[in-house]
């Protein structure tokens, strides 16, 4: 219903730009009266469709300003305004057109989150890998997770394990997790291939649970509040008696189309869903996933933020923070060090390696290529750098 609605805010706008168009050229060749039936056709087009909101506001007893531009239309058919008409609902069509856009834009954002969701895994059966989808897996079912897989259930870690749980926490460190240590699906395996006991089916895993959030939140239309229909109970009224009183003093209905036109907030109806689009279209930059205008406005209400993780984000990419050396800075200062573990690091598939290194490049240090390096995951890699036999990883 919602692609029907997108599809159809496409083919008004359309009609619309087309309509008009195509009347000034026909007013252009003298033929003012075919040109009056093209914005007609325009004009007929966006009544159908606006009548069709009005009623349902009506019904649900939403009153919109809506109705003020349905009786602007309106009037300019009768009283043979056919262009005044064709200009209103060019109108209306972009500002559907918009939102209908600002809706495709969140459902784009909100559909990388379902695409990421594994659809195969890799399952022991009978001491044989076998590739089978995910929803045959289950309870008790030992899986191979390989490196840079996303989780596919929630399970156990059989052997070591490091993962990169940033889609679930925002947490943008490694998590380690030892053999027995229970592990949620959605999370990606940032070290070597591990074997994972599944302790649920995916319809009842973490990452199952998100993801239906999701199909719910893509499935609910958030509506787009306008400032005008908040003001809409008076503001209807108050349009009708001037028009009727422009109306009554001149003696000419012209007038009150000219008050109905002027007072049909076109601006209004155009800023709302810009504002929505560009509103999205940044937070969807900056990794922010916004389920269209409702969710805009609510916040906006806002007068608390809450925040877990202690109160922290973070931006979901690991970053060097600072560097200390216990050793005399003249041997080994903070840079030197730096050179040589990003040097080793550069042939590591590790999370924090990639941050080493970045952090190297930026501050413009030249690196060399590591060479008898042996790397054991979750314990840490080692090789020779210039001459000294480097290690990274753990203390222990």
């Amino acid at each position: 219903m919602a692609d029907f609605e997108r599809d159809l805010s496409r083919v008004w706008l359309a009609t619309s730009i087309v309509g008009i168009l195509t009347g000034g050229l026909l007013w252009s060749l003298d033929l003012p009266d075919v040109a009056n039936v093209a914005w007609t056709v325009t004009t007929v087009v966006a009544l159908v469709s606006l009548l069709r909101d009005v009623i349902e506001g009506l019904m649900k007893r939403q009153p919109g300003v809506d109705v003020i531009a349905l009786l602007a239309m309106g009037g300019s058919l009768a009283l043979e305004q056919y262009l005044a008409g064709a200009v209103i609902a060019l109108m209306l069509a972009t500002g559907e057109a918009l939102e209908a856009y600002a809706d495709r834009r969140a459902h784009r954002e909100l559909s990388a989150l379902l695409d990421r969701a594994p659809r195969t895994v890799t399952r022991y059966e009978d001491g044989v890998l076998v590739e089978r989808p995910v929803e045959d897996v289950r309870q008790g079912d030992r899986l191979l997770v390989k490196q840079g897989a996303v989780i596919p259930v929630d399970g156990v870690a059989s052997t070591h394990a490091v993962l990169d749980e940033s889609a679930l926490t925002g947490e943008s460190r490694p998590v380690e997790r030892a053999a027995g240590d229970p592990i949620r699906s959605g999370a990606v395996n940032a070290g070597g291939a591990f074997d994972l006991i599944a302790t649920a089916a995916v319809e009842d895993s973490t990452y199952a649970g998100i993801v239906r959030l999701v199909e719910e939140a893509e499935r609910q239309k958030a509506p787009f509040v306008r400032l005008a229909d908040r003001y809409a109970a008076a503001f209807v009224p108050i349009t009708l008696v001037i028009a009727g009183g422009a109306w009554v003093v001149w003696d000419d209905p012209i007038r009150a189309l000219s008050v109905l036109v002027v007072a049909t907030p076109c601006p209004l109806l155009l800023a709302v869903p810009i504002a929505i689009v560009s509103g999205i279209s940044r937070a969807a930059h900056r990794g922010i996933i916004v389920k269209g205008g409702g969710a805009l406005e609510t916040l906006a209400r806002a007068k608390v933020l809450v925040l877990d993780k202690t109160g922290t984000l973070t931006s979901g990419v690991p970053q060097l923070s600072d560097i200390e050396t216990f050793t005399d800075p003249g041997v080994f200062g903070p840079e030197v060090l730096l050179h040589l573990a990003a040097s080793l690091d550069q042939v590591s598939p590790h999370v924090l390696a990639a941050a080493l290194v970045r952090a190297a490049r930026e501050r413009a240090l030249e690196l060399v290529f590591p060479t008898d390096v042996h790397e054991r995951h979750g314990a840490g890699i080692e090789g020779i750098v210039d001459g000294h036999r480097v290690a990274l990883g753990k203390a222990s």
